[in-house]
């Protein structure tokens, strides 16, 4: 991954912003051609440095207007559990990120839900049916200041 050089990071910088881009204007752009462009687009996506293409959704728009953040903590951490753990948020759909964390805490996710009495389920599922969840705290976002994927390359 160290091997990106000025021109592919200012072809990320271009998808990062829009990833429906043409190749002939980013090539413009970059300065390269677009059969450049896209070859080095291709490798970047081999070498996982492009791990998706996706359309960004406003949570709201779909009716998932509740945006929660949650500290996790277990009460067992032999690596088993810990695995366990990540394998049942990774698996939740309410689940958009999770977080393997230093600290008081364990993991912190980031949960999308139509409403509290949908979060109330998730909870329900995900904490108290769980032997290993020790406690758990709950953060309602009031408002979205700032959201995004894009790296600062």
């Amino acid at each position: 991954m160290n091997n990106l050089d000025s021109h592919d990071r200012a072809i990320l910088g271009v998808l990062q912003k829009d990833n429906k881009t043409p190749q002939h204007k980013i090539g413009e752009q970059v300065n390269l051609s677009a059969p450049s462009v896209q070859r080095r687009i291709r490798r970047m996506e081999a070498d996982g440095v492009i791990t998706a293409n996706v359309a960004v959704v406003k949570p709201a728009a779909v009716g998932l207007p509740l945006t929660i953040f949650v500290e996790v903590e277990l009460a067992s951490e032999i690596p088993k559990e810990i695995d366990a753990a990540k394998l049942a948020f990774r698996e939740a759909p309410e689940v958009q990120q999770c977080f393997y964390v230093t600290g008081e805490v364990d993991f912190v996710l980031v949960v999308i839900v139509e409403s509290m009495p949908a979060y109330e389920d998730f909870t329900r599922r995900m904490f108290f049916e769980n032997g290993n969840i020790k406690k758990f705290r709950t953060f309602v976002s009031m408002d979205a200041i700032k959201t995004g994927s894009s790296l600062n390359i």
